[in-house]
């Protein structure tokens, strides 16, 4: 494999995530103690994906990657991230409600919103305010690692006084920098005319590699890329959410549909939330202890499927359920798959198995919630799992419903006391009792296996058929990054104060034509 290009196998890319590990081992850390906080060079030397993803962003180029993971790990020393809480971040910040996460585009990404008219350039607070992005990147990178995000420009009612060229490049940086892969695409809705100028040094601050991610669009195309379900009136949308603080906003992830009837909500009184877990009990029991049996799960080559398992409680559920390929190693428990949950249209696609092998050493709850109770079933939902051993959790679609890029499942899991009743009165006052900070959360998105007939719809209206597409777009922004960014920044402010004195003259024209026009007329 040529050094830049893609990696031919698994095998090429283990070897450049070794090879990048070592030399920032042996370049970047000697006499270099103080310069990266521990907590994140303990993470480089262990988790595989964060490697992958500098190694992507830089082409698989090591000397760019190491490059990039410098100036990552000294930014986040810098910011204390790994110690960024919200209760360090000014309360009026999340009160203000010019930047938070919420709703999907149609790919499932999450919308991470700047409304451009609430900010107002202040030397001041911009250290603040980049805390403030940070604190929102580094919240979602943690709960849904390995998901991109769409972020969302909202300049309607915006001007001249809500540019902060600095504060701009900064969200830029963080992106192209410090958090590798996250960004999905940049949407700018309803950009005014005068910010072109500033748009343009944008355009190159952004780089080749994201470039072609950015999207101008206005309230008659916005639903190109997300759906009216998830944008605001003032966008042509149906979204009634209004920004508080507090909380933070957040997915609504509530108990999945189960065999005995309807869901009754967690936040209703305790004798009907345990009359709730009474009616699981009649299934939900029996699986979760035929579950609790220790098993070792074997993951089968990509694309298999669990047919005729021999199983002690002889099920049939797991038959035609996909075996997942991928695993994500949690505190207390490894969770298969790690990212997503494959849907289709065939029978035999809507059905997904997650598998949760415990890796503490007490017995361990847990529990499976979604954003889209009404659609899925989840067998069992809530249960528990001796030290060792290993659950198999069947997620299946019904009533005809489809999957969605936007559904989402939360599994949620803390280590019980040593002889600790697993029954399901126990397991209720288990979770009611146990703090927040020991409960181990990890989410799972939803992905829609697409037809062989729509692949080739797609792929017959792709943009790149075509010689107006995003490759296009993409030469004519490489042609514009040959001009000096520092030439261009330098003109900038002449270009605001022009375009600021044409305004006030086009002003004056207007009322000294209307004066005269009115003079000859009354005279």
């Amino acid at each position: 494999m040529a050094d830049g290009g893609h990696p031919e196998s698994e095998q090429d890319l283990e070897s450049k995530i070794r090879e990048t590990r070592q030399r920032f081992k042996e370049e970047y850390i000697q006499d270099s103690s103080d310069k990266y906080d521990s907590r994140d060079v303990d993470r480089l030397q262990q988790d595989d994906a964060l490697v992958d993803g500098y190694l992507t962003w830089r082409q698989f180029v090591v000397d760019d990657a190491l490059k990039m993971i410098d100036e990552s790990f000294q930014w986040r020393k810098e910011f204390n991230l790994n110690d960024l809480t919200e209760s360090s971040i000014p309360r009026w910040m999340f009160e203000t409600g010019a930047v938070y996460l919420h709703g999907y585009d149609k790919e499932g990404n999450k919308l991470f919103w700047f409304k451009v008219k609430l900010h107002v350039k202040d030397a001041k607070t911009i250290h603040d305010k980049k805390r403030y992005v940070a604190f929102w990147l580094e919240r979602y990178a943690k709960r849904e690692p390995g998901m991109p995000l769409t972020v969302v420009f909202d300049m309607s009612e915006s001007g001249i006084g809500n540019i902060d060229m600095e504060f701009v490049k900064y969200i830029i940086s963080c992106f192209k920098v410090f958090y590798p892969k996250f960004l999905s695409k940049m949407i700018m809705y309803e950009m005014p005319w005068i910010m072109n100028a500033a748009w343009k040094i944008v355009k190159t601050w952004l780089g080749p590699e994201a470039i072609s991610k950015l999207k101008f669009v206005s309230k008659s195309d916005v639903q190109t890329f997300i759906d009216a379900e998830h944008l605001p009136p003032h966008m042509g949308g149906t979204d009634q959410f209004q920004y508080s603080y507090p909380p933070l906003p957040d997915d609504e992830f509530k108990s999945p549909i189960n065999e005995n009837g309807p869901i009754v909500s967690e936040d209703e009184s305790e004798v009907k939330d345990t009359e709730s877990e009474c009616k699981e009990s009649l299934e939900s029991s029996f699986n979760a202890e035929q579950a609790l049996r220790p098993k070792k799960v074997n993951f089968v080559e990509d694309g298999g499927r669990v047919d005729d398992v021999d199983r002690s409680d002889g099920s049939s559920r797991l038959r035609g359920v996909r075996k997942p390929q991928t695993t994500f190693k949690g505190t207390l428990l490894h969770v298969s798959p790690a990212e997503e949950l494959s849907f289709g249209s065939k029978d035999s696609e809507k059905k997904c198995l997650i598998v949760l092998n415990n890796v503490a050493k007490n017995q361990v709850a847990f529990k499976v919630r979604t954003t889209a109770p009404e659609k899925y079933r989840v067998k069992p939902s809530s249960s528990s799992c001796e030290a060792g051993a290993s659950v198999d959790i069947v997620v299946s679609l019904h009533g005809g419903f489809q999957a969605s890029p936007q559904d989402r499942f939360l599994v949620m899991a803390a280590e019980m006391e040593p002889g600790a009743g697993a029954g399901t009165p126990e397991l209720t006052q288990f979770w009611k009792d146990v703090p927040k900070p020991k409960i181990m959360e990890h989410r799972l998105r939803c992905h829609v296996l697409e037809s062989p007939k729509s692949i080739l719809s797609n792929a017959s209206d792709s943009p790149l058929n075509t010689p107006t597409g995003d490759t296009q777009d993409l030469q004519t922004a490489l042609m514009r990054l040959v001009v000096s960014n520092s030439r261009l920044e330098q003109k900038l402010d002449s270009c605001m104060w022009l375009q600021k004195v044409l305004l006030v003259l086009v002003s004056v024209l207007m009322a000294f034509s209307f004066s005269t026009f009115y003079w000859l007329w009354t005279s």
